[in-house]
């Protein structure tokens, strides 16, 4: 979650922990932080720098507090004071605006575009389309593709350029980029456009785009299939089913969901001819890994792209794409000479950004007499919308639903397979989550119903099956290797803290009232980390003070405060003596990627303890030299370093800041890990009251007991927990993407229409650490970014039909909408 998001939640949702005392003409704030114990008067700010003169890190604007003082994240006095340094706070000398004229239909074909009235308009420089886009010679935008689906098949990647060409295919598609001195001016061009379209069948179903006689929104594709993907063993699931006594069934629809970042998709674009190189402003979720795109998209080598993203407003997955746009505008960018800075609206975020979720999920399990489980098998139906995404093919596929197929389960044989599908819609992505809560909620429903046709309790038949701590680690049928975890122990405690035992009491109490009350648990596994090498590099600065480079790119997970002070307790030194350099422009040229699927502490963290440890061996072999002694003899604790047996000592912080004759600082420490996949896990407990008059339904209670293996500050993975939280319940309760299905109009592009989570959704939540270190990186830790969301959405569907049991409602698609619930209720038969 971006740290904007997660501050205006905090403010709203907790009045008491955070308070606003206003602002006067002085722009004088304080907050009483009772968290922190502290009260924080910032008096007199001073005006805001001009956006060209504020530097991309440290802290310059004067006040009277700085991060160091202050005792929460650094960086959160930086931007709760309005001095983070966003994509819209780029203002480059000569820059003009961009303006993206958009598809109005979901599927035509562009019989022409006439732009010579808006041309003639005083102020527009350039209307850039797909006949610039085509003549550049650069490839699509790219799709992480290097794995193979059934019969050894690869994903097919349509040709997406910069903007639409031949045809339209998506409501928002961008199809011409005007250029003008001011944004106004650009608008004003935009309605001069005269595009004429010739329409053609609109599919924005998964199911009807591979039925017969749908139409092809591809050539090349003429199935409207972009993969088909199969994994585990067919053979055994298939015994497993022939002997089993029970089977059971279950088919949801995992609702399209906006990312909705509180910072909207953005960019200013900027070429140098001189060195045929490009600088880009935009928010993303790790610099490396656009370089890396643009790289194969234009041709051009990766350090021929300047990527600056400081604060980055919201990651969540939608962040970690080379986006059609940023290609126009460095278009454009190059044919004016001049920079171009386009800010999107809401609605271009909530139509035009990659969406999330999107999958029609069924799932079967085979059940022995006793109730233990003898075979999974699965069946997803996505749909990609109108093309691929980077992310979205990889975590439909061998991601998540391969790696964690299983869950906590002790399941011999699995089976299962997705059809990846292309429809008229926005093209869909990683989302928090990025497929792990499709197989949590699937697996999580197939429990509840097992337990039905078996006769038994569902908390019985879960312990029945549950993997045995010390099973671990284990290779699964699907060929993952979960590294750790404690399984009993999750369910136990969630149990125990949530008074799972004094529930019928409460339902009871609850009915008096005229309410109905639910109890929902739900059990998770989910890969985090991984994903190949990570490069850092620890440098002292000519002033003494440390930094760090690294890939990491931070949308809020407070990498700031977490990795400094990581390395400064290895170390021994003041952390306010080290500063983390992420996406940095001129940093040193570093393997690896940037910050998404749980992996932040995991990959980066590692390498820069891994670096701060190899600094700890270099720094022992200068004392020993400075006592002239053998570097076996010299001991380190807390900072400093001791002859064994003698009073002789010298201090880290001293070796660091001395002026040594070699041209470079000998403690300077470049390292690289290889790092494997860790396994975080949960058990989450929900208690929802529902009114039946009005089908509403509401949290009372929220128990999460999680295994982020080794924590190292409990405050900032209390944070990601309860913002993945907060976007589950989003999904649960409301959070849908809704288009006409016969014209492919979107039908929730604003704010009036689509439904966000709010303070007053979020009950009061106890989490509990049941850490189990991993041990498959040197830190022992695992993700928590995704966790809350994983286990959300599960237990609050669990907790929803719970309440609905005793009306004999046993299914109801998500999002639980008021009008869902009071349908259901009573429209039931």
């Amino acid at each position: 979650m971006g740290w904007a998001e997660s501050f205006s939640i905090a403010v709203a949702a907790t009045p008491s922990v955070f308070r606003t005392n206003g602002l006067d003409p002085k722009v004088e704030i304080a907050y009483e932080i009772r968290s922190a114990g502290l009260r924080v008067g910032l008096g007199n700010l001073g005006p805001r720098p001009a956006a060209g003169d504020s530097p991309p890190f440290g802290l310059h604007w004067e006040s009277d507090l700085s991060e160091h003082q202050f005792k929460g994240r650094r960086e959160d006095v930086r931007l709760v004071t309005g001095r983070g340094r966003y994509t819209a706070d780029y203002d480059i000398s000569g820059q003009v605006s961009g303006h993206f004229l958009r598809a109005d239909r979901a599927h035509a074909k562009i019989l022409r575009i006439n732009t010579e009235a808006a041309r003639r308009l005083p102020g527009v420089l350039d209307i850039v389309t797909a006949t610039d886009a085509v003549a550049a010679g650069w490839k699509g935008t790219p799709s992480t593709a290097f794995f193979k689906g059934v019969g050894g098949s690869s994903l097919r990647v349509p040709f997406r350029a910069a903007l639409a060409h031949g045809r339209v295919r998506f409501v928002g598609e961008p199809v011409a980029l005007i250029v003008a001195e001011s944004d106004s001016l650009a608008q004003d061009a935009a309605e001069l456009v005269e595009i004429e379209y010739e329409d053609l069948p609109v599919v924005v179903e998964a199911g009807e785009a591979i039925a017969g006689g749908a139409v092809t929104l591809h050539e090349e594709m003429p199935d409207n299939l972009a993969f088909d993907y199969e994994y585990g063993d067919w053979g055994s699931t298939e015994t497993g089913f022939a002997d089993a006594a029970h089977v059971v069934r279950v088919d949801l629809h995992a609702q399209r969901i906006a990312g909705n970042p509180m910072e909207p998709k953005s960019c200013v674009a900027i070429y140098d001819a001189a060195g045929e190189s490009y600088e880009l402003c935009l928010p993303c979720q790790g610099a490396a890994d656009l370089k890396s795109a643009l790289a194969h998209i234009t041709g051009l080598p990766p350090e021929r792209f300047r990527i600056r993203a400081v604060d980055v407003g919201g990651g969540f997955g939608v962040r970690h794409e080379v986006y059609p746009e940023f290609l126009a505008l460095m278009l454009a960018a190059k044919k004016t000479g001049r920079a171009v800075k386009w800010t999107g609206t809401r609605s271009e975020t909530i139509s035009g950004d990659h969406h999330g979720r999107a999958a029609d999920l069924t799932g079967e399990l085979a059940l022995a007499r006793d109730g233990r489980f003898l075979a999974l098998r699965v069946r997803w139906l996505v749909n990609l919308g109108a093309y691929c995404s980077n992310s979205g093919p990889l975590i439909n596929t061998i991601a998540s639903p391969t790696s964690s197929a299983i869950s906590l389960y002790d399941v011999p044989a699995v089976h299962g397979r997705h059809r990846l599908v292309f429809t008229n819609t926005t093209p869909t992505t990683a989302y928090r989550g990025a497929g792990r809560p499709n197989v949590a909620y699937l697996w999580e429903r197939l429990v509840e119903e097992g337990a039905r046709a078996v006769g038994i309790e569902p908390i019985k038949l879960r312990r029945r099956n549950l993997l045995r701590k010390d099973m671990f680690p284990l290779k699964t049928p699907t060929g993952s290797t979960y590294d750790s975890a404690d399984p009993e122990r999750l369910l136990t405690t969630a149990l125990q803290v949530s008074d799972w035992k004094g529930f019928e009491q409460r339902r009871k109490a609850a009915k008096r009232a005229g309410k109905l009350r639910g109890i929902g648990l739900a059990l998770f596994l989910e890969p985090s980390g991984g994903m190949g090498k990570e490069q850092v590099e620890l440098r002292v600065e000519p002033d003494g003070r440390l930094s760090m480079f690294s890939l990491a790119g931070p949308s809020g997970q407070g990498h700031e405060t977490a990795y400094p002070a990581l390395v400064a307790q290895i170390l021994g030194i003041p952390d306010d003596r080290i500063e983390l350099r992420y996406n940095d422009v001129d940093a040193p040229k570093l393997v690896g990627v940037g910050t998404f699927g749980s992996r932040s502490l995991i990959s980066h963290g590692a390498a820069l303890a891994t670096g701060a440890k190899e600094i700890v061996e270099k720094g022992r072999k200068l004392a020993a030299r400075e006592f002239e002694v053998e570097a076996d003899d010299v001991a380190f604790d807390n900072g400093q370093y001791r002859v064994v047996g003698t009073d002789l000592s010298i201090s880290m912080r001293v070796l660091i800041e001395r002026k040594w004759a070699e041209a470079t600082h000998p403690l300077d420490t470049n390292v690289t890990l290889d790092l494997a996949t860790a396994f975080p896990s949960g058990a989450h407990v929900a208690e929802v009251e529902i009114d039946p008059d009005t089908g509403a339904a509401w949290i009372v209670n929220y128990v999460a007991a999680d295994d982020c293996g080794t924590i190292y500050n409990h405050k900032l993975v209390e944070g990601q927990l309860h913002g993945g939280l907060m976007q589950g319940i989003g999904q649960v309760f409301g959070e849908q993407i809704a288009y006409d299905p016969g014209t492919g109009q979107l039908l929730s592009g604003s704010f009036m229409d689509y439904f966000m989570p709010r303070a007053d959704h979020l009950a009061p939540i106890t989490l509990i650490d049941c850490g189990v270190p991993s041990p498959v990186n040197p830190l022992g830790a695992k993700g928590a970014g995704e966790a809350g969301a994983t286990g959300s959405i599960p237990t609050l569907a669990n907790a929803v039909l719970d309440a609905l049991a005793p009306l004999n409602v046993r299914q109801v698609e998500m999002p639980f909408t008021p009008e869902r619930i009071w349908r259901a209720i009573h429209q039931r038969t």
